[in-house]
């Protein structure tokens, strides 16, 4: 991805049912992303994201709305570039059995380029 298409600051995502169940965002480091899960159209709720490199991008907050609208907070490195994959999960309550990755955010962290 061009590194002129990198959004700085702050990124707001939203997933909604139906919806495609990968997405891919370019950032610069220390962006901070608002991931909008809306509530889903099976029986499964939301349970929570987790990211692959979390020395690159962590989720900082969670917040589940009675609706089922899931809310999460990722911060990107200050420093550093690089790609990480961040998985929504979700279950089906009161089932047992492991929750399942069922949207993916792979978000590239590209530095500026330096001058010298």
């Amino acid at each position: 991805m061009p590194s002129g298409a990198c959004v700085a600051g702050h990124a707001d995502v939203s997933v909604a049912p139906g919806g495609p169940v990968r997405h891919r965002l370019c950032v610069r480091p220390g962006t901070v992303v608002s991931l909008t899960l809306r509530p889903r159209a099976d029986d499964k709720r939301w349970t929570g994201v987790l990211s692959s490199a979390p020395a690159l991008v962590v989720a900082s907050g969670w917040r589940l709305d009675g609706d089922g609208t899931a809310h999460a907070t990722l911060r990107c490195a200050g420093t550093r570039g690089g790609t990480a994959r961040v998985t929504a999960v979700a279950r089906t309550p009161d089932v047992a059995g492991a929750a399942r990755p069922v949207f993916t955010l792979d978000v590239d962290v590209v530095p500026y380029a330096r001058e010298g």
